[in-house]
């Protein structure tokens, strides 16, 4: 058996390949991404549920573009959900609900709408983000006029 000659330069040399475990990364983990960061997961309790660390799903980002736009696109909307409800805080809003009482074994329910006022915390928060201009706190003062240092006079 004639033994197989290694380019000069080589010998001792091992093929250059990634280290490290091969990874756990699935394709489905795309959706599971998506429809959990829509919910409002954070990347380190996903990484939890997938059974890695943060530091994988951190590279996974890196490695695998869909998972990364799951995630983002999931986030995105989890985002304006909470943009919705805070714009319907502070206008306030109602909703059909069902009272539900017992007088002397008798249960009965009745249709009626809920009523919620506009909140003035909401209001402010939206206002302070969106109107910075004419809602922030912080004011900024113009200061104008010069200051004159004399030396002491000895005598």
């Amino acid at each position: 058996m004639a033994k197989s000659k290694q380019p000069t330069g080589t010998k001792g040399k091992k093929s250059k390949r990634k280290s490290g475990q091969p990874t756990k990364y699935k394709p489905e983990y795309e959706n599971q991404a998506l429809i959990l960061a829509e919910k409002g997961f954070t990347d380190k309790e996903i990484a939890k549920l997938f059974k890695v660390t943060e530091q994988t799903i951190n590279n996974w980002k890196k490695q695998f573009p869909q998972f990364f736009e799951s995630l983002k696109a999931g986030k995105k909307i989890a985002d304006q959900k909470v943009v919705q409800s805070l714009y319907q805080r502070a206008l306030g809003y109602s909703h059909p609900e069902i009272h539900i009482s017992n007088h002397q074994g008798i249960v009965t329910k009745t249709n009626t709408i809920k009523h919620y006022a506009p909140d003035t915390t909401a209001c402010i928060f939206w206002l302070k983000n969106r109107d910075q201009t004419n809602w922030r706190d912080k004011l900024d003062h113009q200061h104008s006029g010069s200051i004159e240092m004399k030396a002491p006079s000895i005598q």
